[in-house]
């Protein structure tokens, strides 16, 4: 590795911490009422993979990290299937606060507003600038309606490359684990083998827009 990649390194690793204490104290929508702690993305700057989901679960909202809990298990799983871990990526969501709907004592997550996108689509785009990934995969139809196309459609558009998004070459979804996580028997066994599946396309996929072309002498 040269002087200028070490550098490079170093540089994205202080620039992502800044952005990272700035993230901490954003007052920019009501989520910042209600959570516990900022939950930033996570993972190895300088990777050219990046998972992107839809916003933090209360186990994350109460740790600061994202995908921790059964979902974060289930990801630790299928990434592990794929002999690769989170410090081989970027793991990030759209929103940085949980959104969630509370009735009485209780509250459950629920889809991010478009007004608490909008106020957090700065973070997510400071990560994505300075990480500049080559392959994003969405991890659920909300982080692929922001990233990919607005009327993104799973069950119809799961598993197919878009080479037109924004901030990456390459841009892939596969279905969310905390949706895979709500399904029972065959359908819950099938859906996550898919997960495992798109996830080793997308490493294919970074493996080819990394390798760099032969070329000979004579």
């Amino acid at each position: 590795m040269s002087v200028t990649d070490l550098e490079n390194i170093h540089t994205n690793s202080v620039k992502i911490e800044s952005i990272r204490e700035r993230a901490d104290s954003c007052t920019d929508c009501d989520l910042a009422k209600t959570r516990t702690k900022v939950v930033f993305g996570t993972g190895n700057v300088n990777k050219k993979l990046v998972l992107v989901g839809e916003g933090p679960s209360a186990a994350d909202n109460h740790l600061g990290l994202p995908f921790i809990g059964p979902a974060g298990d289930m990801l630790q799983e299928v990434l592990i299937a794929n002999d690769i871990t989170r410090s081989d990526l970027w793991l990030t969501n759209i929103i940085k606060c949980r959104a969630a709907a509370t009735t009485g004592h209780n509250s459950k997550n629920r889809p991010p507003k478009a007004t608490e996108i909008k106020a957090c689509a700065k973070w997510l785009d400071s990560e994505l600038t300075i990480i500049q990934p080559k392959v994003i995969l969405c991890l659920g139809s909300t982080a692929a309606k922001v990233l990919i196309h607005s009327r993104f459609r799973i069950t119809e558009e799961r598993g197919q490359w878009f080479t037109n998004t924004y901030y990456a070459p390459y841009a892939i979804a596969t279905y969310n684990p905390a949706y895979v996580l709500r399904q029972e028997g065959h359908k819950y066994e099938s859906m996550r083998n898919i997960v495992i599946e798109d996830i080793a396309k997308a490493i294919e996929k970074l493996h080819q827009s990394e390798e760099i072309p032969k070329t000979t002498l004579f």
